[in-house]
Protein backbone atom coordinates (compact mmCIF):
# COMPACT_ATOMS: atom_id res chain seq x y z
CA UNK A 1 0.00 0.00 0.00
CA UNK A 2 1.04 2.98 -0.90
CA UNK A 3 2.14 6.14 1.90
CA UNK A 4 -0.56 8.53 2.34
CA UNK A 5 0.38 11.78 0.42
CA UNK A 6 1.29 15.24 2.51
CA UNK A 7 -2.65 16.13 1.52
CA UNK A 8 -3.92 13.04 2.92
CA UNK A 9 -2.39 13.89 6.36
CA UNK A 10 -4.50 15.09 9.11
CA UNK A 11 -4.22 18.78 10.57
CA UNK A 12 -2.52 18.07 14.46
CA UNK A 13 -4.63 20.20 16.57
CA UNK A 14 -2.65 20.42 20.44
CA UNK A 15 -4.66 20.84 22.94
CA UNK A 16 -8.52 20.51 23.10
CA UNK A 17 -9.52 23.44 24.57
CA UNK A 18 -11.91 26.28 23.29
CA UNK A 19 -9.15 27.71 20.79
CA UNK A 20 -7.93 23.98 19.69
CA UNK A 21 -11.72 22.41 19.76
CA UNK A 22 -12.56 25.45 17.96
CA UNK A 23 -10.04 24.73 15.11
CA UNK A 24 -11.15 21.40 14.54
CA UNK A 25 -14.60 22.88 13.97
CA UNK A 26 -13.29 24.75 11.49
CA UNK A 27 -11.02 22.21 10.21
CA UNK A 28 -14.41 20.14 9.98
CA UNK A 29 -15.89 22.63 7.58
CA UNK A 30 -13.38 23.32 5.20
CA UNK A 31 -13.73 19.38 4.54
CA UNK A 32 -10.31 18.79 6.35
CA UNK A 33 -9.19 16.28 8.94
CA UNK A 34 -8.33 17.38 12.27
CA UNK A 35 -6.62 15.28 14.77
CA UNK A 36 -6.78 16.80 18.35
CA UNK A 37 -4.25 15.84 20.99
CA UNK A 38 -4.86 16.58 24.55
CA UNK A 39 -2.81 15.79 27.50
CA UNK A 40 -5.50 16.07 30.28
CA UNK A 41 -8.41 13.59 30.98
CA UNK A 42 -11.20 15.36 28.67
CA UNK A 43 -11.83 18.35 27.08
CA UNK A 44 -10.52 21.99 28.56
CA UNK A 45 -8.82 20.32 31.25
CA UNK A 46 -6.65 24.01 32.00
CA UNK A 47 -10.27 25.25 32.06
CA UNK A 48 -11.83 23.20 34.55
CA UNK A 49 -8.32 24.13 36.90
CA UNK A 50 -10.65 27.26 36.91
CA UNK A 51 -13.65 25.80 36.99
CA UNK A 52 -14.64 27.95 39.54
CA UNK A 53 -14.22 31.03 37.89
CA UNK A 54 -17.00 33.26 36.07
CA UNK A 55 -15.57 34.35 32.36
CA UNK A 56 -15.81 38.50 32.29
CA UNK A 57 -17.25 37.86 28.84
CA UNK A 58 -20.73 36.58 28.14
CA UNK A 59 -21.66 33.27 26.50
CA UNK A 60 -22.27 35.08 23.15
CA UNK A 61 -18.88 35.98 23.09
CA UNK A 62 -17.10 32.48 24.12
CA UNK A 63 -18.21 29.75 21.63
CA UNK A 64 -17.36 29.79 17.87
CA UNK A 65 -19.78 30.00 15.01
CA UNK A 66 -18.48 26.82 13.36
CA UNK A 67 -18.93 24.82 16.66
CA UNK A 68 -22.23 25.73 16.79
CA UNK A 69 -23.32 24.75 13.29
CA UNK A 70 -21.35 21.41 14.67
CA UNK A 71 -23.18 20.78 17.82
CA UNK A 72 -26.32 21.92 16.51
CA UNK A 73 -28.00 18.67 14.93
CA UNK A 74 -27.45 17.16 18.50
CA UNK A 75 -30.22 19.39 19.90
CA UNK A 76 -27.32 21.50 21.86
CA UNK A 77 -28.64 24.80 22.26
CA UNK A 78 -26.42 27.73 23.55
CA UNK A 79 -27.32 29.32 26.51
CA UNK A 80 -28.49 32.57 27.15
CA UNK A 81 -25.89 35.09 24.90
CA UNK A 82 -26.13 37.48 27.36
CA UNK A 83 -25.11 35.15 30.76
CA UNK A 84 -21.22 35.07 32.04
CA UNK A 85 -20.40 31.18 32.32
CA UNK A 86 -18.13 29.90 34.96
CA UNK A 87 -15.12 27.76 33.80
CA UNK A 88 -17.18 24.90 34.77
CA UNK A 89 -19.79 26.09 33.08
CA UNK A 90 -17.78 26.43 29.68
CA UNK A 91 -16.31 22.88 29.80
CA UNK A 92 -19.27 20.77 31.00
CA UNK A 93 -21.63 22.76 28.54
CA UNK A 94 -20.29 23.92 25.26
CA UNK A 95 -16.42 22.26 25.24
CA UNK A 96 -17.19 18.71 26.47
CA UNK A 97 -20.13 18.35 24.14
CA UNK A 98 -18.10 19.72 21.43
CA UNK A 99 -15.15 17.13 21.95
CA UNK A 100 -17.91 14.31 22.09
CA UNK A 101 -19.03 15.47 18.58
CA UNK A 102 -16.17 15.56 17.15
CA UNK A 103 -15.24 11.73 18.46
CA UNK A 104 -12.43 10.27 18.26
CA UNK A 105 -10.77 12.39 16.35
CA UNK A 106 -10.08 13.79 19.91
CA UNK A 107 -7.47 12.02 22.36
CA UNK A 108 -7.05 12.47 25.33
CA UNK A 109 -4.10 11.40 27.79
CA UNK A 110 -1.67 12.21 24.62
CA UNK A 111 1.88 14.09 25.39
CA UNK A 112 3.04 16.30 22.82
CA UNK A 113 6.74 16.03 23.48
CA UNK A 114 8.39 16.87 20.06
CA UNK A 115 7.71 18.35 17.01
CA UNK A 116 9.75 18.32 13.57
CA UNK A 117 9.90 17.72 9.86
CA UNK A 118 10.18 14.54 8.81
CA UNK A 119 13.78 13.39 8.27
CA UNK A 120 15.09 16.66 8.85
CA UNK A 121 16.20 19.00 11.98
CA UNK A 122 16.15 22.59 12.15
CA UNK A 123 19.60 22.34 10.45
CA UNK A 124 18.75 21.02 7.27
CA UNK A 125 16.75 23.19 4.24
CA UNK A 126 16.70 20.64 1.19
CA UNK A 127 13.44 19.68 0.93
CA UNK A 128 12.19 20.75 3.98
CA UNK A 129 8.75 22.17 2.73
CA UNK A 130 7.81 19.26 1.41
CA UNK A 131 7.81 16.36 3.85
CA UNK A 132 5.17 16.26 6.35
CA UNK A 133 5.18 17.00 10.28
CA UNK A 134 6.31 14.10 12.78
CA UNK A 135 4.87 14.86 16.26
CA UNK A 136 6.03 12.77 19.29
CA UNK A 137 3.61 11.76 21.83
CA UNK A 138 4.05 9.92 25.11
CA UNK A 139 1.47 8.12 27.05
CA UNK A 140 1.84 8.28 30.80
CA UNK A 141 2.53 4.16 30.78
CA UNK A 142 5.63 5.43 29.06
CA UNK A 143 4.34 4.29 25.51
CA UNK A 144 5.71 6.49 22.37
CA UNK A 145 3.85 7.01 19.13
CA UNK A 146 5.14 8.43 16.60
CA UNK A 147 2.13 10.38 13.80
CA UNK A 148 2.92 12.04 10.81
CA UNK A 149 0.36 15.80 10.09
CA UNK A 150 0.10 18.16 7.22
CA UNK A 151 0.01 21.13 8.67
CA UNK A 152 0.29 21.77 12.80
CA UNK A 153 -1.62 24.24 15.34
CA UNK A 154 -0.35 24.40 18.24
CA UNK A 155 -3.19 25.77 21.12
CA UNK A 156 -1.69 24.34 24.13
CA UNK A 157 -1.76 27.35 25.98
CA UNK A 158 0.15 28.90 28.67
CA UNK A 159 -1.49 27.41 31.71
CA UNK A 160 1.11 25.23 32.80
CA UNK A 161 4.04 27.75 32.68
CA UNK A 162 3.13 30.31 35.55
CA UNK A 163 5.68 32.96 35.47
CA UNK A 164 7.77 32.76 38.81
CA UNK A 165 7.95 35.41 41.90
CA UNK A 166 11.65 36.99 41.10
CA UNK A 167 11.23 40.15 39.48
CA UNK A 168 13.90 39.00 36.89
CA UNK A 169 11.74 36.61 35.36
CA UNK A 170 13.13 33.72 37.28
CA UNK A 171 12.28 31.67 40.42
CA UNK A 172 13.54 33.98 43.31
CA UNK A 173 15.78 32.48 45.98
CA UNK A 174 13.76 30.31 47.64
CA UNK A 175 11.43 30.29 46.44
CA UNK A 176 10.82 26.48 44.90
CA UNK A 177 12.10 25.08 48.18
CA UNK A 178 8.70 27.08 49.70
CA UNK A 179 6.58 25.87 47.19
CA UNK A 180 4.35 24.22 50.02
CA UNK A 181 3.42 27.74 50.69
CA UNK A 182 3.18 29.74 47.28
CA UNK A 183 0.63 29.09 45.12
CA UNK A 184 0.54 30.36 41.09
CA UNK A 185 -3.19 31.06 40.87
CA UNK A 186 -6.45 32.60 42.28
CA UNK A 187 -7.90 30.47 45.15
CA UNK A 188 -11.40 29.01 45.09
CA UNK A 189 -12.24 30.00 48.97
CA UNK A 190 -15.79 27.83 48.60
CA UNK A 191 -13.69 25.16 49.09
CA UNK A 192 -13.25 24.35 52.44
CA UNK A 193 -9.55 23.02 52.56
CA UNK A 194 -8.49 26.04 50.82
CA UNK A 195 -10.53 28.37 52.91
CA UNK A 196 -8.97 26.98 55.92
CA UNK A 197 -5.43 27.82 54.57
CA UNK A 198 -5.74 31.49 53.78
CA UNK A 199 -8.33 31.98 56.92
CA UNK A 200 -6.81 34.20 59.71
CA UNK A 201 -3.44 34.63 57.93
CA UNK A 202 -1.35 36.85 56.16
CA UNK A 203 -1.32 36.55 52.75
CA UNK A 204 0.97 38.31 50.25
CA UNK A 205 -0.66 38.51 46.58
CA UNK A 206 1.82 39.65 43.96
CA UNK A 207 0.99 40.92 40.22
CA UNK A 208 -1.13 43.70 38.82
CA UNK A 209 -3.20 42.34 36.47
CA UNK A 210 -7.12 41.02 37.10
CA UNK A 211 -5.89 37.83 38.95
CA UNK A 212 -4.56 39.67 41.37
CA UNK A 213 -7.53 41.88 41.32
CA UNK A 214 -9.31 38.62 42.14
CA UNK A 215 -7.57 37.52 44.75
CA UNK A 216 -7.34 41.04 46.81
CA UNK A 217 -11.22 40.62 46.59
CA UNK A 218 -11.47 36.91 47.50
CA UNK A 219 -9.08 37.49 50.48
CA UNK A 220 -11.18 41.08 51.37
CA UNK A 221 -14.09 39.25 51.54
CA UNK A 222 -12.79 36.39 53.66
CA UNK A 223 -11.31 38.74 56.18
CA UNK A 224 -15.03 40.21 56.76
CA UNK A 225 -15.85 36.76 58.12
CA UNK A 226 -12.36 35.29 59.69
CA UNK A 227 -10.68 37.93 61.90
CA UNK A 228 -7.01 38.15 61.05
CA UNK A 229 -7.40 37.90 57.73
CA UNK A 230 -5.07 40.53 55.39
CA UNK A 231 -3.57 40.76 52.03
CA UNK A 232 0.03 42.20 51.30
CA UNK A 233 -0.50 43.75 47.91
CA UNK A 234 2.67 43.69 46.40
CA UNK A 235 3.30 45.72 43.05
CA UNK A 236 6.52 45.80 41.26
CA UNK A 237 5.27 49.58 40.21
CA UNK A 238 3.80 52.41 42.03
CA UNK A 239 0.09 53.21 42.11
CA UNK A 240 -1.27 55.56 39.70
CA UNK A 241 -4.61 56.73 37.85
CA UNK A 242 -4.68 53.35 35.89
CA UNK A 243 -3.56 50.76 38.82
CA UNK A 244 -6.77 49.66 39.44
CA UNK A 245 -8.11 49.15 35.40
CA UNK A 246 -10.92 51.08 33.21
CA UNK A 247 -13.24 50.56 36.01
CA UNK A 248 -16.84 52.37 34.92
CA UNK A 249 -14.74 53.39 31.73
CA UNK A 250 -14.38 49.47 30.52
CA UNK A 251 -16.79 48.02 27.75
CA UNK A 252 -16.71 44.80 28.98
CA UNK A 253 -18.53 46.03 32.49
CA UNK A 254 -17.50 42.68 34.48
CA UNK A 255 -14.03 43.16 33.44
CA UNK A 256 -14.22 47.07 34.77
CA UNK A 257 -15.65 45.58 38.28
CA UNK A 258 -12.33 43.76 39.12
CA UNK A 259 -10.20 46.93 39.45
CA UNK A 260 -13.15 48.05 42.23
CA UNK A 261 -13.53 45.64 43.71
CA UNK A 262 -9.32 45.60 44.58
CA UNK A 263 -9.84 49.15 45.09
CA UNK A 264 -12.55 48.58 47.34
CA UNK A 265 -10.44 46.27 49.66
CA UNK A 266 -6.99 48.63 50.02
CA UNK A 267 -9.84 51.61 50.74
CA UNK A 268 -11.38 49.05 53.44
CA UNK A 269 -8.12 48.16 54.63
CA UNK A 270 -8.60 44.21 53.77
CA UNK A 271 -5.29 44.82 51.86
CA UNK A 272 -2.37 47.50 52.04
CA UNK A 273 -0.51 47.85 49.00
CA UNK A 274 3.43 47.80 49.11
CA UNK A 275 4.78 49.71 45.88
CA UNK A 276 8.25 49.52 43.91
CA UNK A 277 8.76 45.65 45.67
CA UNK A 278 10.50 43.48 43.47
CA UNK A 279 11.27 40.19 44.92
CA UNK A 280 14.81 38.73 45.30
CA UNK A 281 14.28 35.96 47.61
CA UNK A 282 11.94 34.29 49.74
CA UNK A 283 13.28 33.28 53.33
CA UNK A 284 12.18 31.25 56.15
CA UNK A 285 10.93 32.83 59.65
CA UNK A 286 9.93 29.50 61.49
CA UNK A 287 6.26 28.92 60.03
CA UNK A 288 6.50 32.36 58.50
CA UNK A 289 8.01 33.53 54.83
CA UNK A 290 9.53 36.62 54.73
CA UNK A 291 10.03 38.10 50.95
CA UNK A 292 13.61 40.41 50.41
CA UNK A 293 13.38 42.96 47.51
CA UNK A 294 16.19 43.77 45.32
CA UNK A 295 16.69 46.74 47.17
CA UNK A 296 17.12 44.52 50.25
CA UNK A 297 14.12 45.98 51.84
CA UNK A 298 12.21 43.23 53.68
CA UNK A 299 8.50 42.70 54.56
CA UNK A 300 7.15 41.35 57.44
CA UNK A 301 6.73 37.55 57.39
CA UNK A 302 3.28 36.46 55.91
CA UNK A 303 1.77 32.93 55.98
CA UNK A 304 1.15 32.33 52.48
CA UNK A 305 2.26 33.88 48.89
CA UNK A 306 0.21 34.14 46.15
CA UNK A 307 2.09 34.49 42.70
CA UNK A 308 -0.12 36.14 39.82
CA UNK A 309 2.81 37.59 37.56
CA UNK A 310 1.82 36.10 34.33
CA UNK A 311 2.37 32.83 32.53
CA UNK A 312 4.62 32.07 29.67
CA UNK A 313 4.59 29.74 26.38
CA UNK A 314 6.43 26.35 26.94
CA UNK A 315 8.53 26.09 23.52
CA UNK A 316 10.43 23.14 24.42
CA UNK A 317 8.58 20.46 22.26
CA UNK A 318 9.11 22.91 19.13
CA UNK A 319 12.67 23.33 19.35
CA UNK A 320 13.39 20.99 15.86
CA UNK A 321 10.87 24.12 14.34
CA UNK A 322 11.91 27.02 12.63
CA UNK A 323 9.53 29.94 14.86
CA UNK A 324 9.98 33.41 14.21
CA UNK A 325 9.21 34.55 17.85
CA UNK A 326 9.65 38.30 19.68
CA UNK A 327 12.89 38.49 21.72
CA UNK A 328 10.29 39.81 24.08
CA UNK A 329 6.76 38.37 24.08
CA UNK A 330 7.81 35.06 22.84
CA UNK A 331 4.52 35.92 20.05
CA UNK A 332 5.14 35.26 16.34
CA UNK A 333 7.10 38.67 14.87
CA UNK A 334 4.43 39.98 12.98
CA UNK A 335 2.05 39.65 15.70
CA UNK A 336 4.28 40.98 18.68
CA UNK A 337 3.64 44.92 17.80
CA UNK A 338 -0.05 44.47 17.80
CA UNK A 339 0.05 43.00 20.82
CA UNK A 340 2.78 44.33 23.12
CA UNK A 341 0.75 44.89 26.84
CA UNK A 342 2.88 48.33 27.10
CA UNK A 343 0.89 49.78 24.31
CA UNK A 344 -2.30 47.71 23.48
CA UNK A 345 -5.16 46.39 25.66
CA UNK A 346 -7.18 43.73 24.37
CA UNK A 347 -9.70 45.89 22.88
CA UNK A 348 -6.94 48.38 20.52
CA UNK A 349 -5.44 44.79 19.15
CA UNK A 350 -5.92 44.58 16.03
CA UNK A 351 -7.91 41.38 14.31
CA UNK A 352 -5.29 39.28 12.81
CA UNK A 353 -4.97 36.06 11.08
CA UNK A 354 -2.88 33.79 8.90
CA UNK A 355 -0.52 36.37 7.62
CA UNK A 356 0.43 37.63 11.67
CA UNK A 357 0.82 34.05 13.22
CA UNK A 358 2.71 31.98 10.02
CA UNK A 359 6.54 31.22 11.00
CA UNK A 360 9.06 30.39 8.37
CA UNK A 361 8.30 26.76 9.14
CA UNK A 362 5.61 26.73 6.86
CA UNK A 363 2.27 24.71 7.78
CA UNK A 364 2.87 25.42 11.93
CA UNK A 365 1.03 27.75 13.73
CA UNK A 366 0.53 28.62 17.36
CA UNK A 367 -2.79 30.04 18.28
CA UNK A 368 -4.60 31.20 21.14
CA UNK A 369 -3.21 32.29 24.51
CA UNK A 370 -0.07 30.63 23.37
CA UNK A 371 0.02 32.83 19.89
CA UNK A 372 0.37 35.99 22.85
CA UNK A 373 3.40 34.61 24.05
CA UNK A 374 3.98 36.88 27.59
CA UNK A 375 1.31 39.23 26.72
CA UNK A 376 -1.64 39.40 28.99
CA UNK A 377 -4.23 40.64 26.50
CA UNK A 378 -5.95 37.75 24.49
CA UNK A 379 -9.55 37.21 24.47
CA UNK A 380 -11.35 34.19 23.34
CA UNK A 381 -12.69 35.91 20.27
CA UNK A 382 -9.72 36.57 19.02
CA UNK A 383 -8.46 32.90 19.26
CA UNK A 384 -11.65 32.11 17.33
CA UNK A 385 -10.74 34.70 14.46
CA UNK A 386 -7.43 33.23 14.44
CA UNK A 387 -8.04 29.57 13.46
CA UNK A 388 -10.60 30.89 11.25
CA UNK A 389 -8.75 32.62 9.13
CA UNK A 390 -5.63 29.92 9.52
CA UNK A 391 -8.15 26.88 8.24
CA UNK A 392 -9.25 28.70 5.81
CA UNK A 393 -5.89 29.23 4.49
CA UNK A 394 -4.84 25.48 4.68
CA UNK A 395 -7.52 24.82 2.49
CA UNK A 396 -6.57 27.33 0.03
CA UNK A 397 -9.10 29.50 0.58
CA UNK A 398 -6.91 32.59 0.51
CA UNK A 399 -9.41 35.65 -0.13
CA UNK A 400 -11.40 34.33 3.26
CA UNK A 401 -8.12 33.70 4.75
CA UNK A 402 -7.14 37.50 4.51
CA UNK A 403 -10.99 39.10 5.29
CA UNK A 404 -10.43 39.42 8.85
CA UNK A 405 -13.34 40.58 10.57
CA UNK A 406 -13.72 41.20 14.82
CA UNK A 407 -14.24 44.34 16.76
CA UNK A 408 -13.02 44.13 20.39
CA UNK A 409 -14.10 45.63 23.50
CA UNK A 410 -12.05 49.03 24.79
CA UNK A 411 -10.85 48.65 28.35
CA UNK A 412 -10.92 52.37 28.89
CA UNK A 413 -7.30 53.16 30.23
CA UNK A 414 -4.80 50.47 28.98
CA UNK A 415 -3.81 51.79 25.75
CA UNK A 416 -1.08 53.88 24.88
CA UNK A 417 2.13 54.94 27.71
CA UNK A 418 -0.23 55.60 29.58
CA UNK A 419 -1.08 51.21 31.09
CA UNK A 420 2.26 51.51 33.44
CA UNK A 421 3.64 54.25 35.29
CA UNK A 422 7.22 54.31 35.22
CA UNK A 423 9.43 52.55 32.05
CA UNK A 424 10.86 50.03 34.56
CA UNK A 425 7.57 48.58 35.18
CA UNK A 426 6.54 48.50 31.69
CA UNK A 427 8.76 45.95 31.07
CA UNK A 428 8.14 43.73 34.04
CA UNK A 429 5.60 40.50 33.24
CA UNK A 430 3.13 40.73 36.05
CA UNK A 431 -0.21 40.57 34.94
CA UNK A 432 -0.11 44.55 34.00
CA UNK A 433 -2.34 44.14 30.94
CA UNK A 434 -6.38 44.07 31.13
CA UNK A 435 -6.96 40.04 30.11
CA UNK A 436 -4.82 38.00 32.50
CA UNK A 437 -5.47 34.82 34.09
CA UNK A 438 -8.85 33.83 35.07
CA UNK A 439 -10.03 36.24 37.53
CA UNK A 440 -13.01 37.28 39.85
CA UNK A 441 -15.32 39.65 39.20
CA UNK A 442 -17.71 39.33 42.58
CA UNK A 443 -17.01 36.85 45.20
CA UNK A 444 -19.50 35.18 47.76
CA UNK A 445 -17.23 32.76 49.85
CA UNK A 446 -19.61 29.74 48.89
CA UNK A 447 -21.08 31.26 45.92
CA UNK A 448 -18.27 32.92 43.98
CA UNK A 449 -19.36 35.00 40.93
CA UNK A 450 -16.40 35.77 38.92
CA UNK A 451 -14.14 36.33 35.56
CA UNK A 452 -11.93 35.15 33.45
CA UNK A 453 -9.01 37.32 32.40
CA UNK A 454 -8.89 35.24 29.10
CA UNK A 455 -11.39 36.05 27.83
Amino acid sequence: MNAPTTDQLPVVVIGAGPIGLAAAARLIERGLEPLVLEAGPSAGTAVRAWSHVRLFSPWAEVTDPAAEKLLAPTGWVRPDGAAYPTGGDWAEKYLQPLADVIGDKVRYGTQVTGVARAGRDRIVDSGRDEQPFTVHLQFADGREELLAARAVIDASGTWSTPSPLGADGLPALGEKTAAERISYQVPDLGNPAVRARYAGRRTAVIGSGASAFTALAYLADLAKEEKGTHAVWILRRGIGASTYGGGEADELPARGALGLRAKAAVEAGHASAVTGFRTQAVEREGDLLVLVAEDGRRLDPVDEVIVLTGFRPDLSFLSELRLGLDERLQAPTALAPLIDPNVHSCGTVYPHGVNELSHPEQGVYLVGMKSYGRAPTFLAMTGYEQVRSITAALAGDHEAAERVELTLPETGVCGGAGLFDDPDAAQSSEGGGCCAAPATLQIGIGTPATASGGC
